[in-house]
């Protein structure tokens, strides 16, 4: 006996399996499913022929089901549910859901973006939990790999399987002792700029601060004294030294208190982007999570 052919079935085959049955009628279930009785004759026999029974048989003027028919309605009725319900949008309900998320970033988004989120997550999602991981340059390889679900930077990957959305714009600015003679005036000329003795952030791997990029594409060079990985701990290095640090804008605004902070001549704006794949574009959670963050980068504008 052949095997039956049930891998050439579909769910449109199961649903017009089910109306058949429900309406007891080929023309009642062809008017429903909006094709025409042939339509479903054809699929009837198809089906009859991938599961070896008749399925349907007249008693009188009555359509009657066999029992092998009423076994596989049933089935079918529920496999057609569950898919239907497949196809639902999840829920995501924020104030009793218990997850974790996972997000790369690096000291910028730690200091400027991530106490915000933590005190309106704690608010109003008490048991969703948040897990960071240290970008540097890897950023884009952590999404690719699934160690990351969002990346926090200014970082903005080519791609079609990348999804980014601006949330902040920023420029650079000047740090430095309140007494240092450079910062006595509101701007800083590019010649005094170069003079000054720097401290430079580095932020580790092959990372290059864009006003860094933008003095080689000038031709430009300054005098680091000193180069360290992070801008933790630069106000105290800055504090009673001629030194100069060139730092975002809003990391200046955090650890610039008691320090003087002026324009820098070589702004290089730049954006923090948010960055997500495919893998989680359209989950719930995320869609929440992504517009979260969207709303407490507004209130930092």
């Amino acid at each position: 006996m052949a095997r039956p052919d049930f891998l050439g079935l579909d769910f449109l085959a199961l649903q017009t399996l089910c109306l058949v049955h429900e309406k007891r009628s080929f023309t009642r279930a062809a008017q429903m499913l909006g094709v025409n009785q042939s339509a479903v004759s054809y699929t009837v026999a198809k089906l009859r022929r991938a599961f070896d029974d008749p399925l349907f048989f007249r008693q009188g003027t009555t359509l009657m089901a066999t029992e092998r028919c009423e076994a596989i309605v049933g089935e079918a009725a529920r496999l057609l549910a569950s898919f239907e319900k497949l196809t639902q949008p999840e829920d995501f309900e924020f104030r009793t859901a218990s997850r974790s998320f996972v997000i790369s970033c690096n000291y910028y988004e730690r200091v400027v973006i991530l106490p915000s989120l933590v005190r309106r997550i704690r608010a109003v999602a008490p048991n969703v939990r948040l897990e960071t991981i240290t970008s540097t340059a890897q950023g884009i390889t952590q999404l690719q790999n699934g160690e990351a679900e969002l990346l926090i930077g200014p970082l903005r990957p080519e791609g079609e399987d990348f999804y980014c959305r601006t949330l902040l714009d920023e420029r650079y600015v000047c740090v430095m002792d309140a007494g240092n003679p450079l910062g006595q005036t509101p701007g800083m000329s590019v010649e005094d700029y170069l003079s000054a003795r720097h401290v430079v952030v580095s932020y580790g791997g092959n990372w290059r601060s864009p006003y860094l990029l933008e003095m080689d594409e000038r031709g430009l060079e300054m005098r680091p004294m000193l180069t360290v990985s992070s801008p933790a701990g630069l106000r105290d290095m800055l504090q009673g030294s001629d030194l100069v640090a060139t730092l975002p804008s809003r990391v200046a605004a955090r650890i610039g208190k008691a320090l003087r902070v002026v324009a820098c001549p070589i702004p290089a704006p730049f954006q923090i982007d948010l960055v997500w794949t495919t893998r989680t574009h359209f989950h719930p959670a995320h869609v929440w999570l992504r517009g979260v963050l969207s709303d407490i980068a507004g209130g930092l504008r």
